[in-house]
Parts: C-alpha cells; structure tokens; sequence
C-alpha cells in the first residue's frame, strides 16, 4: 500500500458534501490518524461542520482525530485575492466584517499533561 508523509485537504465546505461522504471522509481521517500528517483548510468554523457533513456525531468523531495533536491557525481580514480590486466589489461585501469561525467547544480543546516543549502545539481559539 502506498502511503504518504502529507495530505492536504483544501476547503473543507466550500461545496456540499454528498450523502455518504462524511463517513468516506471519517475513515480516510481514521485511517491517517497518528500515521501521517495532514493539512486542511475551510473557511467554515468548527461548529459548523455538523451541516457540512450532514452528520452531528461523524463532526464530532473527525474533529476529535483532527484536533488531537492540531495547530490551529486563524487567519483573519479581507480576501488577499481581492485586495487589490476592493474598489469593484459592492460596498456591503467591502464594509463587511470577515467571518469569524467559531470557538472550539471545551470537550475538544486538549487535555492531560502540559506538553513538553512548552505548548506550541496547543490548539489556538
């Protein structure tokens, strides 16, 4: 079986997933859970991934493996696309204020001994 050091998964819910496709999604997580590393994107909170994937109980499983030993970057501001043609959006997308994903909920955030190098690879929120 071929393996590979990184996956990279870019837009987690930017397009609908289809029915079954959460548990597709689970197992591929799962089966890369403490094996190799992964990078995802989404510019959708956590707490939205219920809707996402159509499953409450599938987000919560993957966010448990996801978030297990994750760094967490938020990034925030205007689309670095559209920086540099802000004066040809309508005004109530330029004035509006970037979306900002929801807070991990506490059941997630990481627990049992401070980790060794200090907590640089807590997860931010």
């Amino acid at each position: 079986m071929l393996t590979f050091a990184l996956l990279i998964v870019d837009e987690i819910g930017y397009l609908p997933v289809t029915p079954g496709g959460g548990n597709l999604f689970f197992q591929l997580v799962n089966a890369r859970y403490e094996k190799g590393a992964m990078i995802l994107t989404s510019n959708r909170g956590f707490a939205e991934w219920g809707d996402i994937f159509g499953d409450a109980v599938v987000a919560t499983a993957l966010l448990d493996r996801l978030l297990h030993h994750a760094v967490v970057f938020q990034i925030e501001g205007s689309s670095y696309r559209l920086r540099e043609h802000a004066d040809l959006l309508p005004e109530h997308v330029r004035t509006k204020a970037s979306i900002q994903p929801a807070p991990i909920p506490p059941t997630l955030r990481r627990r049992g001994r401070p980790p060794k190098n200090g907590g640089a690879d807590q997860i931010a929120g």
